[in-house]
């Protein structure tokens, strides 16, 4: 089969590959729809989880399935599913300790484009294929599909990892697709006031359609002082962090308030230590609470993030800036990602029109 890949730390192209070979509690998926992610950037042109070489890219999509293993029960070929970027084994120990997206070893959930080839092949492999396959329901698009897959349940882990709570003041740091996701998480969870960091009109734009209250931008200045103007000193309840480098951290922490949680989900590429300001964190003693997570994968959660899109609760659409149309058009979306013009949220690949 034909495959778009990672041949080295910073080279890229078309790859002929076999096809992946179907285990008894496995799936085969043709791709209906594909979207790359800053994280594919990270791992080819910043090298972020190591060399990897000829491996095939992406994490995002959907798709139809082909073939099932002989254990199966759920699922059949010709199905149209929804497939999480993460995959766990979910009869593993990590998943029954709550940390399914752990199982196998820290981070082993990550499956997709990490350690195995990812979605952007003629054919793509699902492990466990009854507890990380979901149906396409009815009102639900591909492309929407596609959001399901990455965007949306990250953004909204950080909601969850923030602990978000009737009436929280939140910053959200980064408002790139995942960051607008946790902006509309946030508001879904009741914030009253949501602080956005970005600059980008765009996604200023679409942020405020989200539930974005104030908005501050990188080049005006450290992001704690211009809460702590925006708040009258106070700082914020609760922050999530979808964007920036280690360096982000630090004044993230001087802007919360004792007691508060940080949710970070953001993909560290490079770097070697964050930096948590001794004073601002009570000299260890503030009570404000870091927590960085993997988002869940699996089956129950694709088919709850699909009713809030179904019952008209979430609109992902706003995400979708630039449509290609053709497998060969995985390359110029991917590039598209690592340039990051000014009109770009996100953009999807369409295989097969609906």
């Amino acid at each position: 089969m034909k495959g778009f890949a990672m041949k080295k730390i910073g080279e890229i192209g078309w790859i002929e590959k076999e096809r992946p070979k179907c285990g008894p509690t496995d799936a085969i998926i043709r791709p209906l729809a594909l979207s790359p992610c800053t994280s594919d950037v990270h791992t080819v042109w910043e090298g972020a989880i190591g060399e990897r070489e000829d491996m095939i890219l992406g994490h995002e999509g959907c798709g139809v399935v082909e073939e099932v293993g002989e254990m199966v029960k759920d699922f059949k070929p010709g199905d149209r599913v929804m497939v999480a970027a993460i995959t766990p084994d979910w009869n593993s120990l990590e998943a029954q300790a709550g940390f399914a997206m752990h199982s196998g070893g820290m981070l082993a959930g990550w499956k997709f484009s990490n350690f195995k080839d990812g979605m952007f092949g003629d054919y793509f492999h699902v492990n466990d294929a009854d507890g990380n396959l979901a149906l396409i329901p009815e009102g639900v698009t591909i492309e929407e599909a596609c959001m399901l897959s990455d965007m949306v349940p990250t953004g909204f882990h950080g909601v969850e990892l923030a602990d978000v709570q009737f009436g929280d003041t939140v910053l959200v740091v980064g408002i790139g697709p995942v960051g607008l996701m946790a902006v509309a998480g946030a508001n879904l969870r009741g914030a009253s006031r949501i602080i956005a960091v970005g600059t980008r009109p765009i996604c200023r734009e679409v942020a405020k359609k989200y539930g974005a209250t104030d908005f501050i931008g990188y080049k005006d200045g450290s992001i704690d002082e211009q809460v702590l103007a925006l708040t009258n000193g106070q700082g914020v309840d609760k922050a999530i962090i979808a964007g920036g480098g280690v360096e982000t951290m630090e004044p993230v922490v001087k802007c919360l308030k004792p007691g508060g949680k940080i949710g970070n989900v953001n993909y560290l590429g490079k770097g070697t230590y964050i930096n948590i300001p001794r004073v601002e964190w009570g000299v260890g003693m503030g009570h404000k609470q870091i927590l960085g997570g993997l988002m869940p994968g699996g089956r129950l959660r694709l088919e709850k993030l699909a009713r809030l899109i179904q019952c008209g609760k979430l609109d992902v659409t706003h995400l979708l800036t630039h449509k290609f149309y053709g497998f060969d058009k995985v390359e110029d979306a991917l590039l598209l990602m690592k340039e990051k013009p000014k009109d770009l949220i996100k953009p999807v690949v369409i295989l097969e029109k609906e």
